[in-house]
């Protein structure tokens, strides 16, 4: 586990350049990262993840202007979970269906990474970390667990669907196109019932941070949207690692009978 941990700070260090990109339509690869402000090329002993940022005290070394906290918490959230992950999956156990389901949540959460960070920086869900998501998440599903195709993409056509009608509702002001795509690929990822349950957690994690948002004034009822993806992330990431149980014990706690899918 802890091997996954350092692989996911340096993945996170990459997928930082793709935050900073993609929005922009930039290259990922265009020469040796700099400073924004200097433009100073930084020496690879600058982009040790976590490490150097700590040592530069967040600051560039050069012209001591301060260096984004983005950088740090991304690559720590991509250590953490790639190290969950790893747990998830079970890979003390590794056979040929262990490898293809780490290779692929670890991508999958890799994207979930990037979107989270752009929209929440730019208020955007770029395609190009969607529809790539979407592709794998299909080739997993047909290739590794074909008995879940159908009610994993009914799950995500009925997201999706969900997402759309609201998006045509009201005019784009309530939500994305982004958000239509990205329940589609919520969809494929959770299958049913754990769809319900990242939805129900990130309504009520985007309530909550809305409500409070509002009352220290830092937004206002009207005029001003909140980015959503960032909650449709998170209740991905609930759902996609505790989805079961929290269906299990809301079932049990309304006295209802519940199915595992």
């Amino acid at each position: 586990m802890p091997l996954f941990f350092i692989i996911g700070l340096f993945v996170g260090s990459f997928l930082n350049v793709l935050i900073d990109r993609l929005p922009k339509g930039e290259p990922v690869v265009k020469g040796r990262s700099h400073c924004d402000k200097c433009k100073k090329t930084l020496k690879w002993y600058d982009l040790i993840p976590l490490l150097s940022f700590v040592l530069l005290k967040g600051k560039c070394r050069y012209c001591k202007a301060n260096l984004s906290f983005y950088y740090p918490i991304v690559e720590l959230t991509t250590g953490i979970v790639f190290a969950g992950i790893f747990l998830f999956i079970g890979g003390a156990n590794i056979n040929f269906i262990t490898i293809i389901s780490l290779i692929y949540y670890l991508f999958i959460s890799s994207s979930l990474i990037v979107i989270f960070f752009v929209d929440l920086k730019y208020g955007i869900i770029p395609d190009k970390m969607i529809l790539p998501s979407i592709a794998a998440a299909l080739t997993y599903l047909f290739l590794i667990h074909n008995s879940l195709f159908l009610i994993h993409f009914l799950s995500g056509f009925g997201a999706s669907l969900f997402f759309l009608f609201s998006f045509l509702l009201t005019k784009g002001r309530g939500m994305g196109f982004g958000d239509v795509k990205f329940a589609f690929l919520m969809g494929l990822i959770l299958g049913f019932p754990n769809i319900v349950v990242g939805l129900y957690i990130a309504f009520l994690t985007g309530a909550v941070v809305g409500c409070i948002l509002i009352i220290w004034r830092k937004k206002r009822l009207t005029g001003t949207i909140i980015p959503f993806g960032p909650f449709l992330v998170l209740g991905t990431f609930s759902a996609m690692f505790w989805g079961e149980v929290i269906f299990q014990k809301v079932m049990l706690l309304l006295g209802l009978p519940s199915t595992t899918f």
